[in-house]
């Protein structure tokens, strides 16, 4: 054997294991979604009486009804930052796949995938923090104050008075914990006019935690507005973490001029030799208070303490996402069941694997022996989705402050297990390309062995340019989008890489061996078609008329309907809470609302998290629209004899938020300029338009056929939508690349024929390849049910659309850069 070829089997065996250490035990590795397993619900609320405070800080005069009209207002305002905020926050905790939307006018229901304890607490922390950042002096008179305090014995409830060499210092009860009630109370501890009561929280040289008391100013210099970005560091000497901050322009002057004004002999402190210390406050508590010794001017300030590096990093996670305009508190903490039912979640999983049966007996079938070997392949591209999961997010965190800084494994949801699926009918294309091309080298009379080498030769450009044309359009979704459209872009991301690797690497070495080590001389193929010479350009003018008029049509009644288009995830809707007496499963429920042609309905069983509540476990369902009354009568009336009856109906709001639709917009929209740059560049203008156009063409299509269906737009229908637009560029550059290759060999003939040619020679692998995915959709179809089948419904209709429209949209669009030209 090679050298090359055995330090190629000995990566392939490397990265096997270790993506199957990533799964093993699956149980403990695997992180299911709130569809498969449930997960942590908290439901926080809007701190009116600080929004009522606020308001009366700015104008004092408001009374009754103007003042509370303010409030209302406000809260409403406040609840819609809060969201984003809090949203930022999650995504910064590195949990995937969560569920945020607004409840009433001042709630947030905040869910979150089968988290363990640690993580819980964490995240609820995280969602308490204001993350209000003030830098206040410490004030002149501190010292003098805090040593009144010590000579008299005064003390904050729940501290002592301990001592450590000359230093005195107070200590917490150990038996009393610190909440916020506390910290409140020491705010109005010991006040002096002018200065507000603080404990700096110190590590003495025995490990023994103390609090040194300071009076702060109350008069901020700066506020957490003026941050630009915070980071984690360590210090050289003791390797101990702490808070990098770094302020943007405005801030970094008003820092500099702070520091300066009050260093030794500043502007403010002309007769000291001593500067003053300035606090860092962060939610009304004092981190550290440093002493000024110079003007900075750096822009650049740290906060230190006794942290550990979780603690740092839950802070510049908090500050990273910027501030909540308002305190909230958290209403309820619940767990809550999968919204699948058991049955729901074995047929979509019994539908996967049907689905890949399809395409592994479609490729046998077709290509005999080399469709054996790309079914090993194919075995090899799940195998290694593992590791390709985890590389990608780890690789796509860098893109983004806020994405967590580790590399992990997504949140597997039932959508993610039919994409995984799915990735097997799309891994197909490239063997699919590779296996058509080796069939006219090997019909041209070459060896089997020179034919595997030209036709991976002859494919690699159409190979190399569709992945990595797809794998920028990943990207720039993971860097600019969020929630699940980053989702979306590393099960993408971790595709290409795998199916390319395993492709370009491992199928070529079972090729190879076959060739080398078997008398095999040749590979026998089908082929449906044998010099296909269909004039499919000739009649493109009738064909996109015929597009256009489905476009009109289906977009008229797209239109006409507005918002009934659009589930509960785009519009919001209603939540109605049941109690009952006797359980009944998720699936029963649904096909009772089913019936009641209540079709858009989110399921979920929850229970409080206080162990001691009795009767707690109540059903959830949420609905858009005005379909709220319908609900309560359908389940009360098919289920009123095991107890279920209605406890409350509350208005919710769309989990895809003004914020969300807005970063997904700018994501695609710079996924779509990415490719116009990068086919310009490869290619030339007019294929980039074309292809453009083509994915443009496609979404519209798609949409509007699905909506026709009586079908709801939803967090489901969005991936698969994204998924059609990385086949359809797929699809569509395959075409191009044999269109560049034809121009080379055809001076003088006329675009049009060379391209009608060209569509003709990869007739087969367009075929194929749609039919090998459209294998996997159709058992979606047919065998999941649920949200399962409109994620199945929508790709069906789009990648059948996207087939189309690589032959008679993006080539006629790209022919318009020559009309009647010659080659």
């Amino acid at each position: 054997m090679k050298k090359q070829a055995m330090w190629k089997w000995l990566l392939l065996i490397v990265l096997t294991a270790w993506s199957l250490v990533l799964v093993t035990p699956f149980k403990d590795k695997v992180k299911l979604g709130l569809d498969l397993k449930g997960g942590t619900s908290f439901t926080v609320e809007v701190d009116q009486n600080e929004v009522r405070k606020q308001i009366l800080e700015g104008d004092a005069k408001l009374e009754d009804t103007a003042l509370e009209s303010a409030v209302q207002a406000a809260v409403k305002k406040t609840q819609g930052v809060a969201l984003e905020v809090l949203r930022s926050r999650v995504d910064g905790l590195g949990i995937a796949e969560p569920e945020i939307y607004p409840q009433l006018d001042d709630r947030i229901v905040i869910r979150l995938p089968g988290v363990d304890a640690n993580k819980r607490a964490e995240a609820k922390a995280s969602i308490l923090s204001v993350a209000f950042l003030e830098f206040r002096l410490v004030h002149p008179e501190s010292d003098v104050w805090v040593g009144e305090l010590f000579s008299t014995g005064l003390t904050p409830s729940g501290f002592s008075i301990v001592r450590d060499g000359s230093q005195q210092y107070y200590k917490r009860d150990q038996n009393k914990p610190i909440e916020r009630a506390l910290w409140e109370e020491l705010k109005r501890f010991g006040n002096k006019r002018g200065a507000e009561f603080m404990l700096e929280k110190e590590t003495l040289r025995d490990g023994s935690i103390v609090y040194r008391p300071a009076y702060i100013e109350v008069r901020k210099q700066l506020t957490g507005s003026a941050l630009k970005d915070a980071r984690v560091e360590f210090e050289q000497q003791n390797n101990q973490p702490y808070v990098s901050l770094s302020f943007n322009k405005a801030g970094a002057e008003r820092f500099g001029k702070v520091t300066a004004d009050y260093a030794p002999r500043g502007q403010n402190n002309l007769n000291s030799d001593t500067g003053r210390r300035l606090a860092i406050i962060l939610d009304g508590k004092l981190y550290s208070a440093p002493t000024i010794q110079d003007a900075i001017y750096s822009g650049n300030a740290q906060i230190t303490g006794s942290f550990t590096v979780d603690e740092c990093t839950r802070l510049v996670n908090v500050l990273r996402a910027g501030a909540l305009p308002a305190p909230v508190t958290i209403i309820e903490e619940r767990t809550v069941d999968p919204s699948l039912g058991k049955d729901s979640i074995d047929k979509g999983i019994r539908a996967s694997i049907y689905g890949s049966i399809g395409v592994f007996a479609f490729m046998a079938g077709y290509y005999f022996l080399a469709g054996m070997v790309a079914n090993i392949s194919l075995l090899l591209v799940i195998i290694l989705l593992p590791f390709g999961m985890w590389f990608s997010s780890g690789i796509l965190s860098l893109f983004s402050a806020g994405a967590g800084a580790m590399a992990g494994l997504p949140v597997l949801t039932m959508p993610g297990i039919a994409g995984i699926a799915l990735t097997i009918g799309m891994a197909v294309d490239a063997n699919v390309l590779i296996y058509e091309r080796m069939r006219e080298e090997l019909e041209a009379g070459k060896s089997l062995r020179n034919a595997i080498s030209a036709g991976y030769d002859k494919a690699f450009s159409a190979i190399f340019d569709s992945n990595l044309t797809t794998l920028l359009t990943a990207v720039i979704l993971f860097w600019q989008g969020s929630g699940p459209v980053r989702g979306f872009a590393v099960t993408l991301t971790a595709g290409i890489i795998v199916s390319m690797f395993v492709v370009l690497v491992f199928t070529r070495l079972l090729l190879n061996l076959l060739a080398d080590k078997t008398n095999l001389k040749t590979m026998k193929m089908m082929q449906v078609f044998k010099n296909p010479n269909y004039d499919f350009l000739g009649k493109r003018v009738w064909v996109i008329g015929i597009s256009i008029a489905i476009i009109v049509g289906t977009w008229a009644v797209f239109l006409k309907k507005g918002q009934d288009n659009f589930g509960v995830d785009f519009t919001g809707g209603t939540s109605i809470t049941f109690a009952f007496n006797q359980k009944q499963a998720p699936d029963a429920v649904r096909a009772v609302l089913d019936q009641a042609g209540v079709r858009d309905a989110r399921i979920q069983y929850q229970k409080e998290l206080d162990p001691t509540a009795q009767n707690t476990e109540t059903l959830e369902v949420k609905v858009s629209g005005q379909n709220g009354d319908e609900v309560i009568r359908a389940i009360e009336s098919a289920f009123g004899t095991y107890g279920y009856h209605n406890l409350q109906a509350n208005v919710v709001g769309p989990q895809i938020g003004a914020e969300l639709k807005k970063s997904g917009l700018v994501a695609l929209t710079l996924a779509l300029l990415g490719i116009i740059i990068y086919l310009a560049v490869r290619f030339e203008f007019g294929f980039a338009a074309g292809a453009v156009v083509a994915v443009v063409h496609d979404v519209i299509i798609t949409v509007g056929i699905y909506c026709l269906l009586g079908r709801q737009l939803s967090l489901t229908t969005v991936a698969a939508l994204l998924t059609i637009i990385g086949y359809s560029v797929n699809d569509t550059i395959v075409v191009f690349d044999r269109i560049r290759e034809d121009i080379r060999g055809s001076h003088g003939k006329p675009y049009v024929e060379v391209a009608n040619r060209s569509i003709n020679r990869t007739l087969s692998r367009t075929l194929l390849t749609g039919v090998s995915t459209q294998l996997t959709i159709i058992s979606l179809m047919i065998f999941g049910g649920g949200d399962i089948s409109d994620f199945a419904l929508i790709l069906f209709i789009g990648i059948a659309v996207g087939t189309f429209s690589s032959v008679y949209i993006a080539t006629p669009v790209a022919l318009l850069w020559h009309k009647e030209e010659k080659v």
